[in-house]
């Protein structure tokens, strides 16, 4: 197996790593801090092409692969978890169920604006529905060559922010998953309203909120495949999605462990630096190790989508590894630091935070145990 990447995925991941480094890292805690959304480097994201990675080539985008889109995420990620949040949201997540389902002539419709620097959203989560998708409450009833909305979606990545949207509802909650559809929606609809931004724990340079649909008129034309067929959609664009948060997480924790080893080899204590200590260097080498590891897991699975290969099963592995790993190298990081790892004046605090969201959106750890367990099952029988 070659391990290597290609000309164009490492030209992609070094341009993202400059682009971290340069725009996004130095910028980062101050972000974190006041809670604030970094509208110019958005701008500046979309104007060197890192916010229309997920596009086709033949939409006018870059036409880039999933490796080359999950090594662009790790090293946003790397930066700074909220501004990831906000570029993969936006052309992976969000237009994922038009990647998936729509027809030529809509996606030139979705592709257009987004190449015009439109912000995109997926919204499935709902108060009432998490974990159990197939329990959403926002409701669709055909009218004529229209379709009404009404519902309220919760804890959107980019909610506040987008004019493109992608809506999950059903024709009948007793339906379960038969009844759901998705539809494309722009924001300038009537009827549409944005709720209050969340006061997260992490990721807060990303924008959260909940997004309110009042009797929203969708043309017919805007239902992406068959009614009915939207729980299929949002089941196969979370698997895609899977790979991409196992990148982010390992961007997190690649991060923190940066941070650990430089600060190691900096802070003396009996005389020394701690990064002498055989219990500091344990900790140094298993944070590697797992990386590694995660690193590897969303590259397999990534590799598998391009090559059309079956990938829920190692999507779900690399997205639950690759979030414990987060969490895992996060709070080790915090420990290497000591107290000052426990106070907002380094940033390891911050990565221990935003690690903690990797193992709960695009499905839990526990979820995605559930989906790793059924996999191993089949394959026994």
């Amino acid at each position: 197996m070659d391990f290597r990447y290609s000309e164009e995925q490492e030209m992609m991941r070094r341009m993202a790593r400059d682009f971290a480094d340069k725009e996004i890292a130095p910028f980062a805690m101050e972000w974190d801090k006041k809670d604030e959304y970094p509208a110019e480097t958005i701008k500046k994201m979309f104007e060197v092409g890192l916010l229309t990675v997920g596009i086709p080539s033949e939409y006018g985008g870059p036409g880039v692969d999933h490796v080359a889109q999950a090594l662009v995420t790790e090293e946003l990620s790397r930066g700074d978890a909220g501004v990831c949040v906000i570029m993969a949201a936006s052309t992976l997540l969000g237009p994922d169920p038009v990647y998936l389902a729509a027809t030529d002539e809509q996606k030139k419709w979705w592709y257009d604006q987004q190449n015009e620097g439109v912000l995109s959203a997926f919204c499935l989560t709902e108060p009432g529905a998490g974990s159990d998708a197939a329990g959403i409450s926002t409701r669709y009833v055909k009218d004529g060559d229209c379709y009404i909305l009404n519902g309220t979606k919760q804890f959107i990545s980019n909610g506040g922010v987008a004019g493109l949207y992608t809506v999950f509802a059903t024709a009948d909650k007793k339906l379960g998953p038969k009844g759901i559809s998705c539809f494309m929606v722009d924001r300038n609809t009537p009827g549409v309203s944005i709720g209050p931004k969340e006061d997260k724990l992490g990721i807060r340079s990303s924008n959260t909120t909940s997004v309110i649909f009042e009797d929203v008129r969708v043309p017919a034309w805007n239902l992406l495949g068959q009614e009915g067929q939207g729980f299929k959609i949002c089941m196969q664009t979370l698997d895609i999605s899977r790979a991409i948060v196992a990148a982010m997480a390992t961007g997190v924790a690649q991060a923190a462990f940066e941070a650990a080893v430089k600060y190691a080899a900096e802070r003396v204590q009996f005389g020394k630096p701690i990064a002498t200590f055989q219990m500091v260097q344990a900790m140094l080498a298993d944070m590697a190790m797992y990386i590694e590891a995660s690193r590897l897991l969303y590259l397999s699975a990534s590799s598998k989508q391009d090559m059309g290969l079956p990938y829920t099963a190692a999507a779900s592995l690399a997205k639950c590894f690759a979030g414990d790993t987060a969490m895992k190298v996060a709070t080790d990081a915090v420990q290497v630091f000591g107290g000052y790892g426990y106070t907002k004046e380094y940033p390891v605090e911050k990565y221990f935070r935003d690690a903690k969201i990797m193992q709960i959106f695009e499905g839990t750890a526990q979820v995605q145990r559930i989906i790793i367990a059924g996999d191993v099952m089949r394959s026994m029988t």
